[in-house]
């Protein structure tokens, strides 16, 4: 059921809203309905992982990465003495 919500809002944004709705061909309404669903969405909602990110997930050896990176930070430390 759709419910009447008055806002007050700064005139410059609301000429920018209504520009980026009609770019969008939407409603403003429909705008800040959209982004109030997204604030107030659960948490495990909002961190949905797509496909290709799951496939990557595990790919990099963390150990591995913290000693290439004190490597490198030794070969620096020892370049720049």
């Amino acid at each position: 059921m759709d419910t009447k919500l008055t806002l007050r809002l700064d005139k410059s944004v609301i000429e920018q809203a209504k520009a980026y709705a009609r770019t969008h061909q939407t409603s403003i309404s429909s705008l800040v309905e959209a982004y109030l669903a997204l604030l107030t969405r659960s948490e495990t909602s909002a961190q949905i992982i797509s496909p290709t990110v799951r496939q990557l997930t595990g790919v990099i050896d963390l150990k591995k990465a913290d000693l290439d990176r004190e490597n490198y930070h030794d070969h620096l430390a020892k370049k720049y003495q």
